[in-house]
């Protein structure tokens, strides 16, 4: 990985095929919805949803979306990360700490003082990967899913 040809782009009718063919490992499923689902969600949340495509060069290698709703009710769905798709082959190469960097970045740039993440718990889940990355977490679940934040300086 060169991280100086790392960049998250906006998904557009040129590249929203690219981003569906990202597809994490068959072991992962279960953790993560695919690609498609979240766009779906991001086309249905549009006013507040924050999907980028992460490119090296011109190589898809993962997905994120955030989601960034300051009214939301709930402080948990205020501010976070709602989906991380690293796609097979493409994982342990820092793909997914740039794309959480993009989202912090973003975050800080709105305002934001906390980005969380929520993750399904148990052995293979990302839950490992948050914690290096500075999440920590709350104590709370929410709809069986482990919630971490990141508190922004």
């Amino acid at each position: 990985m060169n991280s100086s040809s790392l960049r998250a782009v906006e998904i557009t009718p040129e590249n929203v095929r690219a981003a569906i063919k990202v597809r994490v490992r068959e072991d992962q499923n279960t953790f993560v919805a695919p690609v498609v689902h979240s766009l779906a969600e991001a086309y249905a949340s549009r006013e507040t949803a924050w999907p980028r495509l992460i490119l090296d060069g011109d190589r898809p290698v993962a997905f994120v979306m955030a989601d960034f709703d300051p009214d939301e009710d709930e402080p948990d769905h205020r501010c976070g990360i709602w989906r991380l798709n690293v796609a097979e082959g493409e994982q342990g190469k820092g793909y997914g700490g740039f794309a959480v960097e993009t989202v912090l970045a973003e975050a800080r740039r709105r305002g934001q003082k906390r980005v969380t993440v929520s993750w399904v718990p148990g052995e293979g889940s990302p839950e490992d990967f948050y914690l290096r990355l500075g999440f920590r977490k709350t104590g709370r679940v929410d709809e069986g899913e482990v919630v971490g934040e990141f508190l922004l300086d």
